[in-house]
């Protein structure tokens, strides 16, 4: 009898990623094959886009759950302090090795190595990881013993990989032996679906145990949809971290998030190209749709995601106003606080 396969709300849940967008979605659809199949996971986005969450996932969806799961940021790896961090060291292997140690390779043992930032590493450090990846057996240093390395590898990336293949300064075996499958995580600004759904996930996560709990008021909700957020997910945890702390009351307004996009520039116009500035349909075009995406977003953050009330605040028919989110890509479920029904 075959195993029934997992349901995607419970691998949601399970991997703790947190979003409706279409893009997270099927990356986390895909997440129990990649899981499965042991081999490495290359995960590519900007910095704060999630990185070491979907690795986590990836092992704790795995057979190796039980297991050690180890991060490490390459940049912080010289050639120098390479070896003996991933590989360990015997006693006497260099001056002021008194005692013998044991690697990252070994720590992770049947479980996971993630190696954040491999972009990062140097040539030579490229090449002590790749005999780790075709042979399975590494050295401690000052030890002429291979061992096994029971080890799964999981990678993380913010600069384009290809690129430093083909310019030579990152080995094309090795993006290939850490590519077997690969993820992409998008930026925030591309998925602004997930905006209020991850702003809501933070408020439940840091407010404290003995507090009334806090809600973003209408305002705020707009703002930071707006907003482009270069920090991704990391600088909206701030934000919110910063209005818990800083509001007056239970409800938190754009003044305590402390955004780095200024309240004018939310309201501004969309950008027109020179070239269409003195053109009055493409400036009137603009004006609408930049008025239309604002008003909906507004709108609907104040109704919580409910088409059918802000379509009627709106006084609008409900199918047109919902041709009108699907124009602008606006999910009204991101507008819902967690747990709720979905919206009508």
């Amino acid at each position: 009898m075959e195993t029934p396969a997992p349901r995607l709300q419970d691998v949601q849940a399970l991997a703790k990623l947190v979003g409706e967008s279409p893009a997270l979605l099927k990356t986390i659809e895909q997440l129990p094959a990649m899981a499965g199949s042991g081999a490495a996971v290359l995960i590519t986005g900007e910095t704060g886009t999630g990185k070491e969450l979907v690795a986590r996932a990836l092992h704790y969806l795995s057979k190796r759950a039980s297991f050690p799961f180890v991060p490490v940021n390459c940049g912080s790896l010289s050639d120098a302090l390479l070896e003996g961090e991933l590989f360990g060291h015997e006693r006497g292997a260099f001056t002021g090795a008194h005692i013998r140690r044991k690697g990252l390779i070994a720590q992770a043992e049947q479980g996971t190595l993630f190696l954040d930032e491999v972009n990062s590493l140097t040539l030579k450090a490229q090449t002590d990881l790749l005999r780790v990846l075709q042979d399975n057996t590494f050295r401690l240093v000052g030890s002429s013993i291979e061992q096994h390395a029971d080890v799964r590898i999981l990678a993380a990336t913010n600069a384009p990989l290809k690129q430093q293949v083909l310019s030579g300064s990152f080995r094309a075996d090795l993006y290939y032996r850490l590519c077997v499958f690969s993820i992409t995580l998008l930026p925030l600004r591309d998925r602004k679906e997930d905006i209020l759904a991850l702003a809501d996930h933070f408020l439940k996560k840091h407010t404290p145990v003995a507090n009334v709990p806090f809600e973003l008021a209408p305002t705020a909700r707009a703002a930071l949809v707006l907003c482009e957020w270069p920090g991704n997910i990391r600088e909206l945890e701030n934000a919110v971290i910063r209005g818990i702390h800083l509001t007056k009351t239970n409800s938190i307004g754009i003044e305590d998030l402390g955004l780095q996009c200024k309240a004018a520039e939310l309201t501004s116009p969309t950008p027109v190209p020179p070239a269409q500035r003195r053109c009055f349909s493409a400036l009137k075009r603009a004006a609408i749709e930049t008025f239309e995406r604002q008003y909906l977003t507004r709108i609907m953050s104040e109704y919580r995601g409910n088409v059918s009330h802000a379509a009627r605040a709106a006084g609008k028919d409900r199918r047109d106003f919902g041709k009108l989110l699907k124009k602008h890509l606006l999910n009204p479920r991101a507008f819902s606080p967690p747990g709720s029904p979905s919206p009508e």
